[in-house]
């Protein structure tokens, strides 16, 4: 289903972006060639990263990966344990069954070809002059997002109903530098990108010349779009988007798209008296755009749109092509085997199914209950870091424990679970033809919600799903039953090790409630302002010295991380490292146990040192150049290094609990430090 940018930035992901029981910290992975004063990072990482070289298939792997592969195997014996049932046609069981064999079907696929999309690739061809409007109308109802986008989202200033947004149209290469720079690097993404159209439009059945044609009125129109489109770092600015006016006026400004018309034939719904334009100038570029450029070349741009939309789900072709396109992109050197890529497809499509599966077999109800008292543990410690802020005025502290307090929790699986029987499965129908099916039935049961509250028990992650996240519009907090495992959370692990694993992660989800963007909403999820202008002033000051900090890292030669794009993450990363470390502080008072005590060591360590090693060994990964290029450009996070350095370089219990002294490099003086939450 198609999604506007809104959700991209609200939705804010707090983590990321083979053994059925993985151990959390080992001891035996510390490097004393690198001591903690100098790089921590690799004190704890580099001999797991010696120990884990990136293979061909990886871009980087870090403990996400073997966390998620361990996952996606206890998924592979779920799936095709279903098909082993041989599920009666029209369950869900056979609709999960028949779209993974479907996708794992290569010859069938290779043999079909091009032919499944032949038809509508026709249909783009043979329009008429007269009939354009309806074209773009019809790409956009099926298939994607040409020149705008446009979707029902919850609404910023009442969050419990739903209101219209419309958007710039999304970049296929993601970030608009990919289009308008000219170094070395940016060319030859394009490059590569501009010979993947060509070798897909010809996979579709095009001649060089005209696949030669069509890349090149691609290339055109996307830099055009990329021309007028918001930085990464403006992107970020909520009060940006925050463009609320009525249909009359979206009308006169935009009058090509035909806003009114183009509501009720894409989304068979009547047009709202208002809507949000959130990127008005790319709203613009893409009217002008309908308006100026020639039917051969809008065609052009919907043909492409189409291909690169069905082509995973098409030959080994066209497969091929994208993959070789990423390896320019990220340096992967090899694809995923075929049973990873067609699962991700059917948990796409049929998540919560699986889902329920999933934690029936591998979540314990111990493990839920084990969270709840520790997301209030963590809640209090927050609480109480707010109470004692030096830079916050007591009226607005009242209004951030309200806040804080309203925070809803949802621990590994939804209280009730989607829906699927309705949606139709065909085996004698193409791999293609049942994706696509597929994605219009979510887009059909999505715009059904116009018009009715808003869901709060609705989940936007799977219970399978290694992450968890913030959503401010709901004001909640979610941490699927996927990551409720080692190194993030273990039964059998200390609470060093816990607190320094799943209990960071939630302090770091309940910070985003407060950073940048989070502290924008109040209680209810209506972005509403509860600050003094003086609190407000203060906090910028301080998210600026978080700015600067990570903008001064060098990642590659000549290229410095960008503190801007990444700052909510950041201020989530240290927030979650200060919560989470008090909260364990006030468990172990609680259990009546001394943490500087002999015996309380753990395996050698105090558990301070454990605490802060085991947040570190969550970052552990081997990443590629292109791959850092790529991350650096289009991701909100920090690399994995610098979440762990540059955050731990501002927190003065991690230089006790380690004896690092002033002339070490981990070393910040107080000064310099900042703390915000």
């Amino acid at each position: 289903m198609k999604k506007l940018l809104l959700l991209t930035l609200l939705f804010t992901t707090g983590l990321y972006a083979g053994a059925e029981h993985l151990k959390s910290l080992n001891k035996e992975g510390i490097s004393p060639e690198y001591p903690a004063g100098v790089d921590f990072y690799k004190h704890v990482n580099q001999k797991w990263m010696e120990a884990n070289p990136l293979t061909p298939e990886y871009a980087r792997y870090g403990q996400f990966n073997i966390l998620t592969d361990s996952t996606d195997e206890r998924v592979k014996r779920i799936v095709t344990g279903i098909g082993e049932t041989n599920p009666q046609p029209g369950t869900i069981g056979y609709k999960i069954a028949a779209i993974y064999e479907s996708g794992m079907d290569s010859v069938r696929r290779n043999q079909l070809g091009a032919s499944p999309i032949k038809a509508d690739l026709a249909k783009i061809e043979n329009t008429a002059p007269a009939d354009m409007k309806d074209l773009f109308f019809w790409v956009h109802k099926y298939f994607a997002s040409p020149f705008i986008s446009a979707m029902p989202q919850e609404d910023l200033h009442n969050s419990s109903e739903y209101a219209m947004y419309i958007g710039g149209a999304p970049l296929s290469l993601g970030d608009r530098d990919y289009y308008l720079l000219k170094d070395k690097d940016n060319k030859k993404v394009r490059d590569a990108y501009v010979k993947l159209i060509e070798t897909q439009m010809q996979n579709a059945g095009y001649s060089k010349k005209d696949a030669k044609r069509i890349a090149k009125n691609v290339l055109k129109i996307e830099t055009l779009i990329a021309d007028s489109t918001w930085t990464r770092e403006k992107s970020r600015d909520l009060k940006a988007i925050d463009n609320l006016m009525t249909l009359e006026e979206a009308q006169a400004l935009y009058p090509n798209i035909a806003i009114a018309e183009f509501i009720k034939t894409t989304m068979g719904i009547e047009p709202p008296a208002q809507l949000y334009v959130t990127e008005p100038n790319t709203v613009k570029q893409g009217d002008n755009l309908l308006a100026s450029l020639s039917d051969r070349e809008k065609k052009d741009y919907y043909l492409w749109q189409y291909v690169q939309g069905a082509s995973p789900f098409l030959s080994d072709a066209f497969a091929d092509a994208n993959f070789e396109f990423n390896k320019v992109r990220s340096g992967v050197q090899m694809q995923q085997p075929r049973w990873k890529r067609v699962q991700g497809v059917v948990e796409g499509l049929m998540g919560e199914a699986i889902g329920e599966l999933y934690v029936n077999e591998y979540f314990p109800e111990s493990s839920k209950v084990y969270m709840e008292n520790l997301v209030e543990n963590l809640r209090n410690a927050l609480g109480k870091h707010i109470i004692h802020l030096p830079w916050m005025s007591d009226d607005t502290k009242v209004q951030a424990m309200k806040k804080l307090n309203s925070i809803t929790v949802k621990i590994g699986y939804p209280d009730k679970w989607k829906d699927y029987t309705t949606m139709e499965v065909d085996p004698e129908l193409s791999y293609w033809a049942n994706i696509h099916n597929a994605r219009m039935w979510h887009s059909d049961e999505y715009l059904k919600k116009w018009g009715k509250p808003v869901d709060r028990t609705e989940w936007g992650m799977t219970p399978q799903t290694i992450n968890a996240y913030y959503n401010p519009l709901n004001n909640e907090i979610v941490f699927p039953a996927g990551i409720l495992q080692a190194p993030f959370f273990d039964p059998e692990s200390s609470d060093a090790e816990n607190y320094g694993g799943i209990g960071v992660v939630i302090g770091h989800e309940l910070t985003h409630g407060f950073d940048d963007q989070g502290s924008l909403f109040d209680p209810q999820g209506n972005m509403e302002n509860w600050w003094s202008a003086e609190d407000a002033a203060a906090f910028k000051e301080l998210t600026q010295g978080l700015v600067d900090q990570y903008s001064a890292v060098e990642v590659l030669p000549g290229l410095h991380a960008n503190g801007a794009y990444t700052l909510g993450e950041n201020i989530a990363d240290q927030g979650g490292l200060r919560i989470a470390y008090t909260a364990f502080l006030d468990s172990q008072k609680k259990k009546g146990v001394d943490i500087n005590s002999e015996e309380a060591l753990i395996d050698g360590f105090t558990p301070a040192q454990v605490f802060y090693m085991n947040f570190a060994n969550l970052w552990a990964q081997n990443i590629r150049p292109e791959e850092i290029k790529v991350r650096t450009v289009s991701d909100v996070h920090s690399i994995g290094e610098n979440r762990v350095n540059v955050a731990l370089r501002n927190i003065a219990p991690f230089f006790e609990a380690f004896g690092i002294q002033e002339s070490d490099p981990m070393f910040r003086t107080e000064e310099e430090r900042v703390i915000i939450w």
